[in-house]
């Protein structure tokens, strides 16, 4: 499985080895833990501050999904976009000799990363992770240091947690969760269980998931519906973002995954036959996937349909998991992934025009070279989120949009991709907890990154941050990734510098220095 550099990682953990600077602690500034675009960019904007940073990443790759594959930009009104985020696909644009690139290359996109962290004094620390159990040291409310599973030990005044995991939120005691509320908790009329909104991701054509009376075929789950608006603690589906090509000098034939059954895909063969029954042709590619185009003849792929590259229902374990049980779902999710294009790409049962058509395309050679075109990274959508200073909500991205400490602004729909498979009453299948609700847009309020101030007054929090299920499903766009982070680092640096808490940063220094560097704080009424 290709996820050589998170299992190192985790592996490490069991024993701490002596590499590195061992048990003496190295002093920062600021210590940004996670190198996802929001730590990237975040570890950037303090460092421009004159802050003494670094910056750590469980593997040896700049970026989260920025780089490992989600090259088709989720970003709703370009007008929000600005400050570094805008910067970074700027820096883009001028690889292919444009003004600004949404669209690019996952290798382009994490040289841009190398280049702009190069300008700066980072000290980059890669392929360590924190300390599962006890990684964090603290004293009366503040972190004073963290544990690396690499030997190192970081002392800093200020610290982000940058993961999508939460890894160092949740070793810091800072309070979270995870899943689905009840539409009654935060009165939100879009949150719990989902009817079908858009026929996007639904099965369009009646299947039975039922193997024999009483038993399931592979990928459903034996739930009950439950009733609408009902909350729980099942997770918005995972996947790997694949960049496929169909020129065929840079093509990698598709991977038969370890321990590949053709049965687990049962139910889409199924669907196949469903959906040329109803079309009266074999169904194309594109019912299958999204596939948006890149430069240099690549696709950015991602899912669609009833049965798709979501790994619809496996990773629920995964936001309060174990370092152990993260990397076994992290396996499962490459099998099933390589297993579904593996068997598009072989099985006899797949109509013949579909099978040809798979097969015009493959992974990109020159992307992922470490992981032989397989992206590193997992789309971790939802993991862990914090419960802090302030919680955004449905009212805060649809009717509240104003806030008087905005450090951003986001304006993509809330989109949550589904979280079950499950029987329907009738004996065929469904796909539960889609969510696609147009949102106006929205300032992000400083608190949002806040802990309760009870809890930790020296870390910020730009990835796993204080939102609803319903909120989060919006923010949680890689570009207001960027823009969180290019806050929290400009926060930090005020922080250090005039030794406050980060609940006591002045927010109209903070928005004046935010809007000194072209990021957008609201826009015109």
């Amino acid at each position: 499985m290709r996820w050589k550099q998170f299992a190192t990682a985790i592996l490490a953990t069991l024993s701490i080895s002596t590499m590195g600077w061992g048990a003496t602690p190295r002093q920062f500034d600021v210590v940004v833990y996670g190198t996802t675009a929001s730590g990237v960019i975040a570890a950037i904007s303090a460092a421009r501050h004159g802050m003494n940073v670094a910056l750590v990443g469980v593997d040896q790759h700049l970026g989260g999904m920025v780089t490992g594959g989600l090259s088709h930009s989720d970003r709703g009104k370009d007008a929000v976009i600005g400050g570094m985020s805008r910067e970074f696909f700027e820096r883009v644009g001028k690889h292919y000799n444009e003004t600004l690139e949404w669209n690019f290359e996952p290798r382009v996109a994490e040289q841009v990363f190398h280049e702009m962290l190069n300008e700066t004094k980072v000290v980059y620390i890669p392929r360590a992770r924190l300390k599962e159990h006890g990684g964090v040291t603290m004293s009366k409310g503040d972190i004073t240091s963290i544990a690396l599973t690499n030997g190192d030990v970081l002392r800093a005044k200020v610290f982000m947690d940058t993961s999508y995991e939460g890894d160092l939120m949740n070793e810091a005691g800072v309070k979270y969760t995870w899943g689905r509320e009840p539409e009654s908790e935060y009165n939100e009329s879009i949150a719990g269980v989902r009817g079908r909104q858009r026929p996007d991701h639904h099965f369009n054509v009646p299947v039975s998931p039922w193997a024999a009376p009483g038993k399931l075929l592979p990928e459903v789950q034996n739930l009950p519906r439950g009733p609408m608006g009902s909350g729980d603690k099942y997770v918005q589906a995972y996947g790997f973002r694949m960049c496929l090509t169909n020129v065929k000098e840079n093509m990698i034939p598709f991977p038969k995954p370890p321990g590949y059954d053709a049965y687990r895909y049962e139910l889409l063969k199924r669907y196949l036959a469903a959906l040329e029954k109803a079309e009266g042709h074999p169904p194309h590619i594109r019912e299958l996937m999204i596939m948006s185009p890149l430069p240099n003849g690549k696709f950015d792929i991602n899912s669609f349909g009833g049965f798709s590259t979501d790994h619809i229902g496996a990773n629920w374990d995964y936001p309060s998991g174990s370092y152990a049980r993260q990397k076994e779902i992290w396996q499962d999710h490459y099998n099933y992934d390589a297993g579904f294009f593996y068997f598009l790409a072989n099985d006899a049962s797949v109509p013949k025009a579909l099978h040809d058509e798979v097969n015009g395309y493959g992974l990109a050679k020159d992307e992922f070279l470490d992981e032989h075109g397989w992206p590193f990274q997992l789309y971790v959508r939802e993991g862990r989120r914090m419960l802090g200073e302030y919680v955004m909500t449905q009212k805060d991205i649809t009717t509240n949009v104003g806030k008087p400490d905005s450090i951003g602004m986001g304006s993509y729909q809330s989109d949550s991709h589904h979280v079950r498979r499950i029987p329907t009453p009738d004996g065929y299948v469904e796909n539960e907890g889609e969510q696609y609700v147009v949102t106006k847009p929205y300032e992000i309020p400083y608190r949002v990154m806040l802990p309760n101030a009870t809890q930790v007054k020296n870390l910020l929090v730009p990835v796993c941050f204080s939102a609803s299920h319903v909120a989060y499903s919006t923010i949680r766009m890689e570009p207001q990734y960027m823009i969180l982070g290019q806050a929290a680092g400009v926060a930090a640096a005020i922080a250090v510098h005039d030794k406050l808490p980060v609940a006591r940063v002045p927010v109209k220094q903070l928005q004046g220095t935010l809007r000194s560097e072209k990021a957008v704080l609201s826009l015109p009424q």
